[in-house]
């Protein structure tokens, strides 16, 4: 088996002994393979072990990559989306887990393609990272709920990196509190956490974490 079959049955036995400490079933967690600096032949590869779902972070590496890789998987935006490439978001992408303004929103909405979309929130409140504080992530969702081809299914959030896994965790514990707080306040029937990355998926997913985006886990560490 190629390193790459090797470093996904890991991380796959990793979901499932964080699942089976909580009495989750791994099936309830989507692992999504963050494909940013990674080649088309390998992520082909990637394919070959059964991984179906790919998650990419910037549209003009994605859309090379996607053309060259064919069809098959699915793609997902993991990465903060400019408005002015929302068009081309739409296009290339099934999902986008960084929605984070109502112009976005409302792009996506003109554009009239069906998309799934989960909100960016910014626990931390740290100014370098895009996300919406938790104050304005209902006005968000209401506008989303009343759209017709936007389908708000979750939120995703990125904790202060930290070496100590544990560190996330109260992260990831707020967003699921979240999750199920907007959802009872405004009728959402949201049941996706895009939650945790290499450094700290096991506790992501103690934590509800529906989805997993790991990269370096996978594919190595990226120049």
């Amino acid at each position: 088996m190629s390193d790459i079959g090797v470093s996904i049955s890991a991380v796959r036995g990793r979901i499932a002994d964080a699942c089976a400490r909580v009495g989750r079933r791994p099936e309830e967690v989507r692992l999504i393979a963050v494909t940013k600096k990674v080649d088309a032949e390998r992520v082909r590869e990637a394919a070959s072990f059964g991984l179906s779902e790919f998650g990419e972070n910037y549209v003009q590496e994605a859309q090379r990559k996607i053309d060259a890789v064919g069809p098959g998987p699915t793609w997902h935006m993991i990465g903060h989306v400019q408005t002015n490439k929302a068009k081309y978001v739409c296009r290339l992408f099934k999902c986008v887990h960084s929605v984070d303004r109502g112009a976005l929103l409302s792009e996506f909405e003109r554009l009239a393609n069906p998309l799934d979309v989960l909100f960016e929130v910014n626990l931390s409140q740290e100014p370098q990272k895009h996300g919406a504080v938790e104050e304005a992530l209902r006005p968000l969702l209401e506008k989303a709920a009343a759209m017709r081809y936007v389908r708000p299914i979750g939120l995703m959030t990125m904790p202060p990196f930290d070496e100590d896994p544990e560190k996330s965790r109260p992260y990831f514990a707020a967003l699921r509190a979240l999750l199920v707080s907007v959802n009872k306040d405004l009728g959402l029937g949201m049941t996706e956490l895009s939650m945790g990355m290499s450094a700290d998926f096991e506790v992501a997913i103690e934590e509800g974490a529906t989805m997993v985006r790991v990269g370096t886990a996978i594919f190595g560490e990226r120049l």
